[in-house]
């Protein structure tokens, strides 16, 4: 049996507040002790993972001063260097603190509002020092539990707002960063905005810079808006705004389940994969996934080796699919060619098509046999091809 043993080069890479996370929900406090950063990321190097990210607070805690975030954040910058990993992510947490309850650039608090723009820059200035190529923006409180609380639109004007004056703030300084959107339909607020890849991508040619600003979707955000995740993917790759991507599981339009990845919907992880492994993205692969309750700390390491696990075999599925000459004629036969050829040849106009006789009958009997191609990649998934 193959071992799917990882290599930096695959580019994997694990949030800390992942393999982190104590357990703690909203009916029950934590299971597993404190985990310190600096250890965290030798155990994320013994996976064979490319990177680690964090959220500021995952280091330094929110009261921190100078000289415990300065001692916080150079251990964590010395096992990152002698463990021979990458930091290509840094986001901050504007959720956790009470004073974030009503969000953090939309809060209807102004001093919040700009506590939250102040909060976020400092930690910028440690993006760019740790060599980040992106700053993830994760509105989780940015929304509202009663319409008559929130002013959805002065609310985007003053999430355009924000994100606006970071961008300027990037170019100032001369960073080598791009920003990228996390959308999430709602939890822990009732309703988020910028629930969907959609709605973000909508969102994000409003903004005055908007070549600095692409998507980081997580797999579970989109499924819990009943979406299929590999098609709103494929549409941020269509338009070159897959600047990052979280990879977990899900079961279905329910809570954040956060599921180590390929748990919950196998066929739209394979999905996932193949498009991923086949569309030329050339990002991080990175895990946001929470171990359950149930596990002490060896079973926090099992979990995530297992995302790393599924992920190789569905590459593995995912080539061996590519490569098996029936499905390569299925392929052909679905029209998918035809699809890539331009419905009107150079020179073409309606006109043209106005004057075209069109085999009706034939077109309307015609079959694509998809059931057949999709059978043959539910066969190669399920390994027996």
């Amino acid at each position: 049996m193959a071992d799917y043993q990882a290599t930096p080069e695959d580019k994997f890479t694990f949030g800390l507040w992942t393999v982190s996370w104590q357990g703690v929900d909203v009916f029950g406090g934590a299971v597993r002790p404190p985990m310190d950063p600096a250890y965290a990321v030798g155990k994320i190097a013994e996976l064979g993972a490319y990177g680690v990210t964090f959220h500021d607070n995952d280091v330094f805690e929110f009261d921190a001063d100078d000289a415990a975030r300065d001692a916080a954040i150079g251990s964590f910058r010395n096992a990152v260097e002698s463990h021979g990993l990458k930091v290509p992510m840094v986001t901050t947490n504007l959720f956790g603190h009470p004073v974030f309850k009503d969000g953090g650039f939309t809060s209807n608090d102004r001093r919040v509002r700009r506590f939250a723009l102040a909060k976020v820059a400092r930690n910028i200035d440690l993006a760019a020092e740790l060599g980040a190529q992106t700053y993830v923006m994760w509105g989780g409180r940015e929304g509202a539990e009663s319409n008559f609380a929130k002013n959805v639109g002065s609310a985007l004007d003053r999430y355009r707002e924000g994100v606006n004056v970071l961008c300027e703030y990037v170019r100032e300084q001369g960073y080598d960063l791009r920003f990228a959107l996390e959308p999430k339909p709602n939890e822990p607020r009732g309703d988020i905005l910028l629930p969907t890849i959609g709605h973000a991508l909508g969102f994000i040619e409003t903004l005055d810079h908007p070549e600095m600003v692409g998507l980081n979707p997580e797999t579970g955000h989109e499924e819990m808006a009943g979406l299929n995740f590999a098609a709103g993917i494929a549409q941020a790759l269509w338009q070159g705004k897959l600047f990052h991507i979280d990879l977990n599981g899900q079961h279905g339009p329910r809570f954040d389940q956060d599921l180590r990845f390929g748990a919950g919907n196998l066929r739209g992880a394979f999905n996932l994969v193949d498009l991923l492994e086949t569309s030329g993205y050339d990002g991080p692969r990175h895990f946001d996934f929470k171990p359950p309750r149930t596990e002490d700390e060896e079973g926090v390491w099992a979990s995530a080796a297992a995302g790393i696990r599924n992920y190789l075999i569905l590459k593995e599925r995912s080539k061996a699919f590519r490569a098996d000459p029936e499905v390569q004629a299925a392929l052909k036969r679905s029209g998918l060619d035809e699809l890539a050829t331009p419905t009107l040849a150079e020179g073409e106009s309606l006109a043209t098509l106005r004057k075209e006789s069109f085999p009706i009958d034939d077109m309307a009997t015609h079959g694509f046999a998809f059931e057949q191609l999709d059978q043959l990649a539910m066969d190669h998934l399920l390994g027996v091809r």
